[in-house]
């Protein structure tokens, strides 16, 4: 005898229809838990479904609050809610949505001394994050706890979604082994994102995780779906498991949590004769007031500088810069302190000037962002 009330047969009734789902599947639903790690671009729109599928209980880890940047891709947020919690406004939306489901939040920072305690109490981990530190950490636990992981992420016009479960197929760390250099990381505020992409994929997401939940059709497990909005084009890629695996395969080495955002810290903290110098803002705001004669170069885009700006700098896009080398030539043996938004494209502009021959070249640590906080509030953060 079917236990859902009679508000419930009708909210589910297009679920109770079909074949795969029906009462029996239903039930499973509301009986089951997800959780969300980030409540951002990826984990609103899956969220949302998820809710309205009426899976039982929602997970939300995200220590972040709503910013106006957010607003063009993370539809759980409106205009009035920029300032407050992310997990707190969506534990609203969610509930007005369905109030079948029980939304649990998780206000803080996943961590290797907190996240084994939140990832046990859920079947099945959704991976929003953009973050390298919190998708490697997220990963390992899945493995150690016997839990699938449904994967995604999204940059400028592509997206990626994928079904990681050691118990029937490759791990994360079967297709990336370790975490990449920071400089070689870049994040949707420094790369940029199509609004609508973020969209497409915590979808993907979302099905994924109602079909393993469901026990019906073939999830993604040891595949990678490649999605290019541009070419409107899905191409798969078959991911095996690597025995070699750290914490996975056969002799596996990593064996316990690791804290990772010191990890990774640590590896970019390691001396390097070729490493660009930074500059703190503090210190470039001195040499300045004391006249140094040096070329401050903005790398950001034209739209980047009608928004924001530091005095006096010389703005020439990172994509433009090599071929308008020529025009810096009188810089080559002078001093050169370049600036983006936040630190990576202009870390990589200070590689380029060097490969080039500029020996005196220093990169704007936090770049514009970091000048605003710590120099001159006046600039308009973005």
């Amino acid at each position: 005898m079917s236990r859902l009330g009679p508000e419930q047969l009708e909210r589910y009734k297009r679920h109770l229809l079909l074949d795969g789902v029906g009462v029996e599947g239903q039930e499973q639903l509301l009986a089951s838990s997800v959780l969300l790690i980030g409540a951002g671009g990826l984990g609103s729109p899956a969220a949302l479904y998820l809710a309205a599928a009426g899976v039982g209980r929602l997970g939300l880890a995200d220590f972040d609050r709503v910013d106006a940047s957010n607003l063009q891709r993370q539809v759980l947020y409106g205009t009035r809610d920029v300032g407050r919690s992310k997990v707190e406004v969506a534990r609203e939306r969610l509930n007005a949505l369905n109030p079948d489901v029980d939304v649990r939040t998780h206000p803080v920072k996943l961590e290797a001394a907190n996240a084994r305690e939140i990832l046990a109490d859920y079947d099945v981990v959704l991976d929003g994050t953009d973050t390298f530190p919190s998708r490697y950490l997220t990963s390992d636990l899945c493995v150690w706890l016997g839990k699938p992981l449904v994967y995604g992420s999204v940059m400028r016009f592509e997206g990626q979604v994928g079904v990681f479960d050691a118990r029937r197929g490759p791990c994360y760390r079967c297709l990336f082994p370790e975490p990449p250099p920071p400089e070689l990381a870049p994040n949707c505020a420094e790369a940029g994102v199509l609004g609508v992409l973020p969209g497409v994929i915590g979808l993907l997401q979302a099905t994924e995780v109602l079909k393993l939940l469901l026990g019906a059709g073939e999830p993604l497990i040891g595949r990678l779906l490649v999605y290019d909005a541009l070419a409107m084009e899905f191409r798969t890629f078959r991911i095996p498991k690597d025995p070699a695996c750290a914490v996975c395969g056969e002799t596996p080495t990593i064996t316990a949590p690791i804290d990772y955002a010191a990890f990774c810290a640590a590896r970019a903290a390691e001396p390097d004769p070729d490493a660009i110098p930074e500059l703190s803002p503090v210190a470039l705001r001195a040499r300045l007031d004391a006249g140094e004669e040096l070329l401050l170069l903005d790398v950001r885009e034209p739209f980047e500088a009608e928004l924001a700006r530091i005095d006096g700098a010389r703005l020439i896009p990172l994509a433009s810069l090599d071929a308008t080398l020529p025009e810096l030539e009188p810089w080559r043996e002078r001093s050169v302190v370049v600036h983006c938004k936040s630190g990576g494209r202009s870390r990589r502009a200070c590689q380029l000037l060097r490969s080039k021959g500029f020996r005196r070249v220093e990169n704007l640590a936090g770049g514009i962002e970091a000048w605003s906080i710590e120099v001159d509030p006046e600039v308009k953060r973005y």
